[in-house]
């Protein structure tokens, strides 16, 4: 992530009222993609967008509503709502977390009987742009959120972790389809899958391979 910006960027020249219609919303999406892939989530906000875009930020409250809503949608997931899978998991003893995590992520993407991710996942592994998106998704809106309410160290490590598990349960269920994990009731799966993800989010962490303060944040993404 490059760190916020002191100028308006190339949108503020362009800046002022569109027509309100799906050439002002595919212009909208360009400039959050943009945006969020060069600031990163948190430093970007619906008024950067606006900016980049060339609209006022009316105009793209008025096609995605808040932030949330305008991140998934530059991801393609613009039918999927974060908070959903956060407050399904967080409702609920911390011991039944990991199960509950895993458990709302798969019955939230078998709505649609896995279109959303085999149509999503392609589409940003092929595309650059996108492709630095899917990990803040993850990390941003529904990960990130869960681990800071634990309260743990090595926040980040740990939301790295269940990510990875969250993914591999996503890749093998919808886009490389391996049975019997595919065909398993969410429910199974979550039985499953969710002590390893609870381990991940709670347990202790192997002596020695938790990364020091200072390496937490000084990520050779730039993170």
């Amino acid at each position: 992530m490059t760190g916020v910006r002191t100028d308006d960027g190339a949108g503020s020249a362009r800046r002022g009222r569109r027509p309100a219609g799906q050439d002002t919303r595919d212009l909208v999406l360009a400039g959050a993609r943009e945006e969020f892939r060069e600031r990163g989530y948190e430093a970007s906000s619906v008024r950067s967008v606006a900016r980049r875009a060339g609209v006022d930020p009316g105009t793209v409250r008025h096609w995605f509503g808040d932030k949330t809503r305008l991140f998934t949608a530059a991801l393609g997931l613009a039918d999927v709502d974060p908070a959903t899978v956060v407050r399904a998991a967080a409702e609920g003893p911390v011991d039944g977390l990991g199960e509950r995590l895993v458990r709302a992520v798969v019955e939230l993407w078998d709505a649609d009987g896995g279109t959303t991710v085999r149509l999503v996942i392609p589409a940003v592994m092929t595309d650059p742009g996108l492709r630095g998106l899917l990990p803040q998704f993850l990390g941003a809106e529904i990960l990130g959120p869960l681990v800071r309410r634990l309260d743990v160290a090595d926040a980040r490590l740990r939301t790295a972790l269940v990510a990875s598990q969250v993914a591999g349960v996503l890749m093998t269920r919808f886009l490389v389809p391996i049975d019997p994990l595919a065909s398993l009731p969410p429910a199974r799966v979550a039985a499953l899958v969710g002590p390893t993800v609870q381990r991940y989010l709670t347990a202790d962490l192997p002596a020695g391979i938790a990364p020091s303060p200072d390496e937490e944040h000084n990520s050779p993404h730039g993170e």
